[in-house]
């Protein structure tokens, strides 16, 4: 086909999908616009409210929170990432998969697990006491956990593999002969980490922290079960305890205003990340053997945010479980619990990765600004946590409840109730706009991989650009595609602050059964939907640590 030829196709061709995808968008952002409106119509009198007595406590709890949580992500995932690049000792290749383990573990669950772990008469308290003679947590016990530091420490460990993940591909990409020539000169092994390889990978780390920060701003359930009033925690309470509805809406502007700092901040970093691509093309240097000795200390040390971050509580956990088990059984709430929760995550992913397809190739047929803008905004919600996004979808839902009931009504006499809210496709929305990110990104990917002379082939054949995409794109990107709607059923299984805020009355999920068995203290309850959440979480990771044998292997 003539350049020409090939322009008109795309042009004729990509117009319908253009404008699905333009529809998309608008699905998109409609929460984000109907929360502004929200919180626009809130009396000034609230907001001042708000200001003077809410937010500084939120806001402050919430920068001290991300700083924190900053600092340990930061320092656990650069520091683990460099001791198994650099170095080699036994079990450096079983560590470097495990060390991505804690990412099956939510935040919610490392804080149900560590309150009865670190609990005073818990197994570990209970062991010091034993060990120095104590016989009563009122003559020894350890400071709480329930606290900033407590909260600080618990979301560093489980959500370091954020930093580890993007370091590490840079220290395995670094080219060995800036290594070489840093040592030629003298300088010892730690002095290359120092000068030579953080500086080069300063702007992954920073992509890392802020997507570890992002999940933090997420967080509902660790927070609230550690005492710590953060700005999504306060959302919650405003609009559950208080039905304020306009000052929840105030108070997740205040949110989204400090994502959009954290998204510029990625950006930044992402950006500054083009300096160091060079080294690629490069051999990338060789992890140096060490004595026996030290390749302990350092398979300890490596080690230790895998115990903590994954170990133990899954540990903890299995055996909570299985107490549960002998001792009443499965429940039958269990099953009904599994049942809502695969069947939304489910239905959730159909129609997230759907979506994905749409907005994907309609970029492939149209490339350009158009496309550009509308797949950019596809993918806004998921730098929102997601109590913003379950509160404008909530907004859109009663709203579209509303007119339909008051419609009814006029033209039938009948009331349809609350048919979104009411029927789950609220919530089956929400999971869509905050996970579409992770289905459009990786369709794109899958996508951009088959060569463009295949459309121009299929044209020519005489199929349309559906008819190219059945038979074409559809099986070449079939991985792709699964890959993508494992990561979105497993975030959708998860996902907390959502589905507390928007799941229909007397739907329980494993998550929030969770929640509330944890709020009301009884956590062997809970314990084998916990556990159920955490088996569902390892499968990404297996996908995760086969790519990086795969893909990152120098």
């Amino acid at each position: 086909m003539t350049s020409a030829a090939q322009g008109s196709y795309r042009r004729s061709a990509g117009s319908r999908w253009l404008i699905g995808a333009g529809a998309i968008a608008f699905l998109v952002m409609l929460p984000i616009l109907a929360l502004v409106m929200q919180a626009v119509q809130g009396s000034a009198g609230l907001w001042s409210h708000l200001v003077s007595t809410i937010l500084p406590v939120a806001l402050l709890d919430t920068l001290i929170l991300l700083s924190g949580v900053g600092l340990i992500t930061a320092v656990l995932g650069t520091t683990t990432a460099w001791l198994v690049t650099a170095y080699a000792f036994p079990g450096r290749r079983v560590l470097e998969w495990a060390l991505l383990l804690p990412l099956a573990v939510p935040t919610y669950i490392i804080a149900y697990a560590y309150l009865d772990i670190l609990h005073p008469v818990g197994p570990v308290q209970g062991a010091i006491r034993w060990l120095l003679g104590y016989s009563s947590p009122r003559e020894f016990r350890l400071p709480d956990v329930r606290s900033m530091t407590g909260c600080i420490l618990l979301l560093g460990f489980v959500l370091y593999p954020y930093v580890y993940i993007p370091t590490r591909a840079m220290f395995l990409t670094q080219s060995a002969s800036l290594v070489e020539a840093a040592r030629t000169l003298g300088i010892s092994r730690r002095a290359v980490f120092w000068h030579v390889a953080l500086p080069l990978a300063r702007p992954a780390v920073a992509v890392g922290v802020s997507l570890a920060l992002m999940e933090t701003l997420n967080d509902i359930g660790a927070s609230e079960f550690l005492g710590v009033r953060t700005l999504t925690v306060s959302i919650y309470t405003t609009w559950i305890t208080r039905s304020d509805l306009p000052g929840a809406s105030q108070i997740a502007l205040s949110l989204l205003l400090v994502v959009v700092t954290l998204v510029a901040f990625e950006k930044w970093a992402r950006g500054k990340q083009r300096y160091s691509t060079g080294a690629q093309r490069n051999r990338a240097f060789e992890p140096r053997q060490v004595s026996a000795g030290l390749g302990l200390v350092l398979f300890i040390t490596v080690l230790l945010p895998i115990v903590v971050g994954f170990a133990a509580p899954a540990t903890y956990l299995a055996v909570e479980a299985w107490k549960r088990l002998e001792f009443a059984g499965l429940s039958a709430r269990f099953l009904g619990e599994a049942f809502n929760t695969i069947v939304l995550a489910t239905f959730a992913t159909i129609l997230t990765v759907l979506a994905g397809l749409l907005v994907s190739y309609a970029s492939r047929l149209r490339p350009g600004t158009t496309s550009s803008w509308l797949q950019r905004l596809s993918t806004l919600g998921y730098a929102a946590p997601g109590t913003v996004i379950a509160i404008g979808v909530l907004i859109v839902s009663a709203t579209a409840d509303r007119f339909i009931d008051r419609t009814a009504h006029a033209w039938f006499g009948v009331s349809t109730g609350l048919l979104f809210i009411g029927s789950g496709a609220a919530l089956l929305y929400a999971y869509t706009v905050r996970f579409l990110a992770i289905s459009a990104g990786g369709i794109d990917a899958g996508l951009a991989r088959i060569p463009i002379s295949f459309d121009h082939a299929s044209r020519v054949l005489g199929q349309s650009a559906a008819g190219t995409f059945r038979y074409v794109h559809l099986p070449l990107s079939k991985a792709a595609i699964t890959a993508a709607g494992l990561l979105v059923f497993v975030d959708c299984v998860k996902e907390l602050p959502a589905t507390l805020l928007l799941r229909p009355l007397n739907v329980e999920t494993f998550a929030t059964r969770l929640y509330g068995e944890a709020a009301r203290g009884t956590y062997e309850e809970a314990s084998i939907a916990a556990l159920s959440i955490v088996a569902i979480g390892i499968l990404p990771v297996i996908m995760l640590s086969r790519m990086g044998r795969n893909g990152l292997r120098p």
